[in-house]
């Protein structure tokens, strides 16, 4: 209980509790201002992970395609003649 003043000490004793209570509040509050932003941190670098995976699968599907295109548009028609050529220097 407060001292005795010229306040009413049920005034001085209900303020001294809210005080009390803020003080007592602190640790609770920084605490779960630290959990958030360390969950944020981590929900981030997870998101960041799964983009840049993202990214590579991309890149790695347009190489594949390309180098499949690449093997199609290569001229049989010059291979072929190219084999009939060796195969003609062999037999003879």
């Amino acid at each position: 209980m407060a001292e005795n003043t010229a306040v009413n000490s049920q005034i001085t004793d209900s303020v001294t509790q809210v005080n009390t209570k803020v003080l007592g509040d602190a640790p609770a509050i920084a605490m779960g201002n630290l959990f958030q932003a360390t969950s944020q941190a981590l929900s981030l670098a997870a998101l960041n992970a799964t983009n840049a995976q993202q990214q590579s699968n991309m890149t790695a599907q347009a190489s594949t395609t390309m180098g499949v295109t690449t093997l199609y548009s290569i001229d049989t028609a010059t291979d072929a003649v190219g084999t009939s050529d060796i195969l003609d220097q062999l037999n003879k």
